[in-house]
């Protein structure tokens, strides 16, 4: 076993939770031991929430251990139902107290309650996060579909929506924009699940002629079984980017018959017009690492070399079960796949590879701030700032438009510091100059130009993150000409600089040097 101070998911109680969570009229009651409750804070501080999530702990302590732990289950199932009044009821076990082997389901069985009782065997010391929301959704599938006759007749251009949650990335917005599109292009959404959805509700997917999995690692499986049990196919493709979310239309159209008709919606999009524009030629080429959950991290590469002209630098995955998937797409963009849930290893490769933009999860904003690289969050786990009272999807046309602003503007952001580090010295931009627009004012304080000295190496009361300088290894014209480096890649020429400079045994680095070292490293 390893401590971390980070975990990209948590155990699989917590996958079945956010299925929980997403729904109406479902409870789940976990038997769990006090302590275990520290899940809440996910849906109410991260998510933000209006209420708890609507599950039931047993929270039994030490002192139960020594009588029966299986009592206290038994009445708070008894209590969650008299007190919540569900339509159905989940109940399992956490990580800890699957170790007494109480099963839940067996127990649950015995209580006779009048409602449907869904029971989950989620190992937790094999499987994580995601494979318990998985596994969740799929159980609730096949109890409520199961024995579901389906129609005869079926509209062709009906569909239903599978796999977005709570505690997805976006995944309230994707529904909105991708129910829009679908609708522009003739086609009815019957349901979305398990979003929103109530457990009746599932018992009517087989009333629609297809799905569309949004997100395979939550409703891949239960798509599958659909497709066997009830012959309904899918769309799998993610329509996240304007190519994707041009073959997704296409391919949902087909399925319904509509393929003849021309595409609608089309004209939103706005991350195109600017990988044609000449602006763009200012971000060709840029270096990016990208790491997070597989339907996500694998979009962000598509994007970044198909439609925005980056160089895909790294790529990886937390999620093992997608491992395949990732190592496939890492082969087109011949790179190296990172399969890790060690922050530290994702360190590691992203110091290795000297991207100059990371997309990745909340732990990737805080190595790329610590290594004074642009970043932008692209995927679960995210923390509070992701989930953005406004409109922000991430797939369809307008989600287009959304990574394209946040991933352009940070990198646009770092010109624009490379630039005032430039004209930092020069007689009309330096911090004592007056204004050429204002009124004249006085020079700068020494506390002003104490805060600008800052931004060269970290924010104010922050560690510096560069490399530390060694006053007798660079002269001083040496150093003035390093800062007119772009601060995103200024520790990697003087990490550089200062190899080549071993290398060929010169003491003191000077401007020359500098020079040299950038034409031997560019070859």
């Amino acid at each position: 076993m390893q401590l971390s101070m980070w975990t990209y998911e948590g155990p699989p109680h917590v996958g079945a939770m956010r299925i929980a969570a997403s729904m109406e009229g479902l409870h789940y009651v976990l038997h769990a031991p006090q302590g275990d409750t520290y899940a809440d804070l996910l849906f109410t501080m991260i998510e933000r929430r209006k209420s708890r999530p609507p599950v039931t702990y047993t929270t039994f302590q030490a002192r139960d251990l020594g009588a029966s732990t299986a009592d206290v289950f038994k009445s708070a199932c008894h209590d969650a139902v008299d007190r919540f009044m569900p339509e159905a009821l989940l109940v399992g076990a956490s990580c800890t107290a699957e170790l007494l082997q109480d099963d839940p389901g067996g127990l649950a069985r015995t209580l006779d309650l009048d409602i449907p009782v869904v029971p989950l065997e989620l190992p937790s010391y094999q499987k994580k996060e995601y494979w318990g929301a998985s596994e969740t959704f799929y159980r609730l599938v096949r109890a409520f579909a199961g024995n579901r006759q389906r129609p005869e007749n079926i509209a062709p251009n009906s569909c239903n929506i599978l796999g977005p949650t709570s505690l997805g990335f976006r995944n309230r917005d994707d529904v909105r924009e991708i129910t829009r599109l679908l609708s522009e292009n003739g086609l009815d959404v019957r349901l979305v699940a398990p979003l929103g959805a109530r457990p009746a509700d599932l018992a009517h997917l087989p009333d629609a002629a297809f799905n569309i999995v949004l997100y395979p690692e939550i409703a891949e499986t239960a798509a599958r079984w659909l497709e066997k049990a009830h012959g309904m196919p899918f769309v799998s493709t993610v329509p996240i980017g304007v190519e994707a979310t041009r073959r997704f239309i296409g391919e949902a159209r087909a399925l319904a018959g509509l393929d003849d008709m021309p595409l609608k919606g089309f004209e939103a999009d706005r991350l195109s017009w600017y990988s044609k524009s000449i602006d763009s030629n200012y971000l060709t080429g840029k270096r990016v690492f990208i790491f997070g959950d597989a339907t996500h991290a694998i979009a962000a590469a598509r994007i970044a070399s198909n439609e925005l002209g980056f160089k895909v630098c790294g790529l990886g995955t937390y999620m093992r079960e997608f491992a395949r998937d990732v190592r496939a797409a890492a082969r087109e963009y011949d790179v190296e796949p990172l399969i890790t849930d060690d922050h530290l290893e994702v360190e590691e490769a992203i110091v290795e590879a000297r991207p100059e933009l990371v997309l990745g999860t909340q732990m990737e904003r805080h190595i790329a701030k610590r290594l004074r690289v642009p970043c932008a969050v692209i995927s679960a786990p995210v923390h509070v700032q992701d989930f953005p009272a406004r409109y922000s999807p991430q797939m369809g046309l307008e989600g287009a438009n959304v990574i394209f602003d946040s991933w352009v503007h940070p990198l646009m952001m770092g010109l624009e510091e490379h630039l005032l580090s430039m004209f930092r010295d020069d007689f009309e931009f330096n911090d004592g100059a007056a204004a050429s627009h204002l009124h004249a004012h006085s020079p700068a304080t020494d506390e002003v130009r104490a805060g600008h000295d800052v931004l060269e190496t970290g924010a104010v009361g922050e560690e510096a993150i560069n490399i530390p300088v060694t006053a007798s290894l660079w002269t001083d014209e040496a150093e003035r000409e390093l800062k007119k480096v772009p601060f995103f890649v200024r520790g990697k020429a003087r990490r550089n600089t200062e190899s080549f400079a071993a290398d060929k045994g010169i003491h003191p680095i000077t401007v020359e040097t500098l020079y040299d070292a950038k034409a031997h490293f560019a070859r």
